[in-house]
């Protein structure tokens, strides 16, 4: 490990995740949400002119990890096994997942097996032990996130759950297919993702979490962007030193020291619907950008 710490690999091994705070400037939010407030056509100020509780926005700037938010970058590589290993570069985008009010004409309730929306992130690939396709997952605070103001609730003891569930189906998993009611049943172990703008939670890809209720309708602004690794995961590598801490989790979740996984179905990609929505949602947020700078120039003309 050349950033995180030994006590941070532990946390991360034994629950699923680790929170690294204030990783990159708040100014740097205030301008994104800024703007995503215009792109949406919305009045932060009114919600009465929030037409929708929650959106997941399209992504319009990108910043490059490494860069942007450099403690980051290092931790990623740690829990990764390397910097060799993953997809570059690993970029951050303001396709914000927003809640304005999920739940909020509902009482409060606590993060449970009976919450609902319980799932494992990857809409775009056929799930297997080893998926390249998502080494980490992350979740970026854009903004203040505060109990029942919309946290993500996470399941910290749901790493073996899902491992044990992928291990059993070599052929491979739909991002449909998954029993996640079944599975989230098995966890007992739940926390909130809260915390100050800046922060960061990088997360087992296995990790089951959910949306939660946002009763005080403070505006939440997230993003949860996947690393991509170059090749699958390996279980069974010849020293065992080289298994990166994902792997690791994924060991001591089979109760093992070595696996020799070998996929049985064809790995591949799926396009989700998601994409469409969204290539449709940034054609008018371009709309209500260039409206805005119109306005702009006309009263700076003025």
């Amino acid at each position: 490990m050349r950033y995180l710490s030994p006590e941070q690999i532990d946390h991360f091994l034994e629950y699923g995740y680790i929170k690294l705070e204030r990783t990159f400037p708040a100014g740097e939010a205030e301008r994104l949400v800024e703007r995503a407030w215009v792109r949406l056509g919305y009045d932060a100020d009114d919600p009465s002119t929030w037409a929708e509780p929650r959106i997941h926005m399209p992504g319009v700037e990108r910043m490059d990890v490494a860069d942007f938010a450099p403690g980051v970058w290092a931790a990623v590589c740690d829990l990764l096994g390397g910097a060799d290993r993953i997809v570059q570069p690993y970029n951050w985008s303001d396709g914000f997942v927003v809640n304005l009010g999920i739940g909020a004409d509902e009482p409060w309730q606590p993060a449970s097996p009976e919450s609902s929306g319980w799932h494992k992130d990857g809409d775009f690939f056929l799930h297997f032990l080893d998926s390249p396709e998502q080494g980490l997952l992350t979740i970026v605070l854009w903004s203040d996130v505060v109990h029942r103001g919309g946290p993500t609730f996470i399941a910290t003891d749901s790493v073996p759950v899902v491992a044990r569930h992928l291990a059993e189906h070599p052929d491979g998993i739909e991002p449909g297919g998954f029993p996640f009611k079944e599975l989230i049943r098995e966890c007992s172990r739940f926390e909130e993702a809260t915390g100050n703008v800046g922060d960061v939670y990088l997360m087992h890809p296995y990790i089951l979490h959910a949306a939660s209720q946002n009763v005080l309708r403070r505006p939440r602004f997230i993003t949860n962007p996947p690393v991509h690794l170059k090749e699958p995961m390996r279980f069974n590598r010849q020293d065992a030193n080289e298994h990166s801490p994902v792997e690791r989790a994924v060991l001591r979740s089979l109760g093992v020291e070595r696996h020799d996984f070998r996929p049985t179905g064809e790995r591949r990609r799926i396009v989700p619907e998601r994409i469409r929505r969204q290539r449709e949602m940034q054609q008018r947020e371009e709309a209500r950008l260039a409206g805005s700078r119109s306005k702009r120039t006309l009263r700076n003309r003025s």
